[in-house]
């Protein structure tokens, strides 16, 4: 769609953009996703990608901060530019809040890739180009240097990646910021500046204004050198991700998904156990945590596991819990993860919730932030009870007291969920689950099962098994 008359940086621009879209295997109808902030780059490469593939196959995606008062601005300047080319647009607006110790810079990046993929689904895009280029690649590098970073952070910016909502790629990162303005003014394009990329307060503003023009001057080649730096680490990364995976299939328990057996886990070597414990953190989808944060996660475990304390160990992180229990090592997450350990001492008490039964197969309770499911069976089995014992009186769904009694099997004595908890190596943090009546008779417990004292195992007439599903589990 281009022409055969192109100047060298036009030619620059529209090889890199093919290149990096082949690259990724699209389909050659697909759309594709420009992230569009109105600055100098992302229009560049909107008007190229609109050259090299078509209007019909794009669509600028904006996201609106609201942290500078020229935000509205910037909005409608990207919307027009989009309709001149011809091409979709969609915006969304974000709130920009800031964990502990997190940049305001962070905080406003995380913001804008979950809103970036939202949109990217949304609008069923195959893939998402942003802009960087190699610029952006020299100071994220020093950046990572001067704060000390480990060899992912080295590894700066992919040109592809795959971990978010849609395939995201960087077509101009090998090209450097001059060549795009040349493509701009040629093109005759119009662009905004960020007032806030001036304020040298921001450590990445000081680079780009202080101290890559000296660099220029005396190591003409920095970006390049830096750029290869970037891809040795991306290199050794992989490698280390290889151990790191290698690592976890040996570690990882055989009764809980996810889940890392603790004595295999601490028998590995400190740098192979901060390793894999980076690679577990990030394959969980948590922040990263710094290699002295990980390094202090391992002492805790080695102290509690020679104090033969692991099931008090709870090491917070990124709105999770580390956690240990019978020589397992979970993750926890969301209110699991901020509850206190459940005993007879500390319940988590919520409001009764009644049903009258009438044959539903799912009943949600948002509190418990899941659901009891009634599957129906043809058969007798473990957790099924007959439908006529679920419709003798109103269900009810309430918060251990303390003190519960049940019957695992019909000739077994009624013994504590407290014991059986503890029998069954249920870790206490998972213990906050509503437990099902039938009037007044307890019926079922999430994790142990139909209580045979009130359900005999002879059922007859339609039969229902009884389930506890939390809700990242109910299809």
């Amino acid at each position: 769609m281009t022409s055969d008359n192109e100047t060298s940086a036009g030619r620059l621009v529209f090889e890199a953009v093919r290149a990096a879209v082949s690259d990724a295997n699209l389909s050659p109808v697909s759309h594709l996703a420009i992230a569009l902030s109105g600055g100098l780059d992302s229009t560049v490469l909107l008007d190229a990608a609109v050259r090299c593939f078509g209007a019909h196959r794009m669509i600028a995606l904006h996201v609106h901060h609201g942290l500078s008062p020229n935000a509205n601005a910037w909005a409608a300047h990207c919307e027009r530019f989009a309709a001149s080319l011809d091409v979709r647009y969609a915006a969304r607006h974000v709130d920009v809040a800031r964990a502990n110790g997190e940049s305001l810079e962070a905080a406003a990046r995380d913001a804008r890739y979950r809103a970036l993929d939202a949109l990217c689904d949304e609008h069923g895009a195959a893939a998402l180009l942003i802009a960087h280029h190699a610029d952006d690649q020299a100071e994220t590098v020093l950046l990572q240097l001067l704060r000390g970073a480990g060899v992912a952070g080295l590894a700066a910016m992919a040109p592809q990646r795959a971990d978010g909502a849609v395939p995201r790629l960087r077509p101009l990162l090998r090209l450097l910021r001059a060549q795009l303005e040349q493509y701009a003014h040629e093109r005759d394009l119009s662009w905004i500046d960020d007032e806030s990329n001036a304020d040298t307060r921001y450590s990445r503003n000081a680079l780009r204004h202080d101290v890559l023009p000296m660099l220029a001057v005396h190591f003409p080649g920095f970006r390049d050198a830096l750029a290869r730096t970037a891809s040795h680490a991306a290199s050794a990364q992989r490698l280390l991700d290889q151990l790191a995976r290698i690592d976890f299939d040996h570690v990882q328990s055989a009764h809980e998904e996810g889940a890392l057996t603790l004595d295999a886990f601490l028998a590995l070597d400190d740098e192979r156990a901060i390793n894999l414990m980076r690679f577990w953190i990030r394959s969980r989808g948590l922040l990263a945590a710094s290699t002295a944060r990980i390094a202090d996660m391992l002492r805790q475990l080695r102290d509690a596991a020679a104090a033969r304390d692991g099931h008090a160990l709870r090491v917070d992180h990124a709105g999770h819990s580390l956690r240990a229990y019978r020589n397992e090592l979970f993750w926890e997450t969301g209110d699991s993860a901020d509850a206190p350990d459940l005993d007879e001492g500390a319940l988590t008490l919520k409001a009764d919730v009644e049903l009258q039964w009438q044959g539903e197969e799912v009943w949600r309770l948002p509190q418990w932030r899941g659901s009891f499911v009634f599957e129906s069976v043809d058969a007798p089995g473990g957790d099924v009870v007959g439908e006529g014992v679920l419709r003798a009186a109103p269900l009810v769904a309430r918060s251990r007291a303390g003190g519960e009694r049940m019957r695992v099997a019909s000739e077994a004595p009624g013994r504590t969920l407290k014991n059986l908890f503890q029998e069954r190596g249920v870790p206490a943090w998972k213990r906050d689950v509503p437990l099902l009546f039938i009037g007044e008779a307890l019926l079922f417990v999430p994790h142990l099962g139909v209580n045979r004292e009130a359900a005999p195992s002879a059922a007859h007439g339609p039969l229902r098994r009884i389930s506890w599903r939390p809700d990242l589990l109910l299809a």
